[in-house]
């Protein structure tokens, strides 16, 4: 059995966000969809799993609403169930730089769609940028993108003040992960006096599911943050495991590592966990273990 995941965002004014928690809460407890939902001031945010018919009626109800009816969404599939449970968060920002001011709702550069987005990045005076966190640049990014080496979205300004200027970067291409982190960081350059801010709509994952891997510049996998860990071209799943002890990826050669105990530690945090952290980490496992076997003898039963 495959799951099917949908990943959607919109930056709009959501004066009653509270409000809208509680109807989605139930909705999505009704149709048994699980993952997070994000909602603040300057709009929504979720990563969703179910049935087709369950993720309709979840897109249908929130399509009702005259600010999400052009609401659009990317599909993905995964193998198991990528979250535990259903999630619907009220926050200040949908996607968090720590600076509530600046919205895409007031000014954003400029989209980027897939197909345009090879042509715009070659360009010889465009400065690219991957806004996402080290570790997920680690694993993949664009040829001659430049990273950050930010460890949380809210370090961008700080990068963007010592590293950019914009009497000198004339053009900066960003892109991320689904396109929500690159869309508010270029509301925030703009803010800062750049002028020619461009964007790559839909992400990461909208480039690799429409871009052939023949035509792409895109080098690795892209992390995604559920079960799947990471994604390739067409968006199938990736090689990367999940450490369970520090939520860091995990390669086939940290698989190797002597530091590496399967839900417990790899390469990554070994010498940072405690003892108390490892005992519990342990029983984790052995719980899960234990919950495996009895859903098999009672499958066989």
């Amino acid at each position: 059995m495959s799951w099917t995941v949908i990943t959607f965002y919109k930056f709009v004014q959501l004066d009653d966000f509270a409000d809208l928690q509680q109807p989605l809460r139930e909705l999505c407890q009704v149709h048994n969809i699980k993952g997070t939902i994000l909602l603040a001031l300057e709009g929504i945010n979720a990563t969703v799993t179910g049935t087709d018919e369950g993720l309709d009626a979840l897109l249908f109800h929130l399509k009702q609403d005259p600010r999400l009816s052009d609401l659009t969404h990317k599909t993905s599939w995964a193998e198991e169930q990528p979250f535990a449970r259903m999630k619907v968060k009220l926050k200040k920002e949908i996607v968090t730089l720590g600076q509530p001011e600046v919205s895409p709702t007031k000014k954003v550069g400029t989209y980027i769609e897939p197909k345009d987005w090879n042509q715009v990045i070659a360009a010889p005076d465009v400065v690219v940028i991957d806004t996402r966190n080290n570790y997920e640049v680690d694993i993949g990014s664009f040829h001659g993108a430049t990273n950050p080496e930010t460890n949380s979205f809210r370090e961008f300004p700080d990068y963007a003040a010592q590293q950019l200027d914009p009497t000198q970067h004339k053009k900066v291409a960003m892109f991320c992960t689904g396109g929500i982190r690159c869309e508010k960081a270029s509301s925030y350059l703009l803010e800062q006096g750049f002028e020619q801010v461009y964007h790559l709509k839909g992400g990461i994952l909208k480039y690799l599911e429409e871009v052939p891997a023949e035509d792409s510049l895109w080098e690795g996998e892209c992390f995604v943050f559920d079960e799947r860990v990471t994604v390739q071209h067409g968006l199938e799943p990736g090689n990367y495991a999940m450490c369970h002890g520090c939520g860091y990826p995990v390669s086939d050669e940290d698989m190797q590592s002597f530091h590496y105990e399967p839900g417990i530690a790899c390469p990554h945090c070994y010498d940072k966990l405690s003892e108390t952290q490892r005992a519990r980490f342990a029983e984790r496992v052995k719980q899960r273990q234990l919950e495996s076997q009895r859903q098999s003898l009672e499958n066989k039963a």
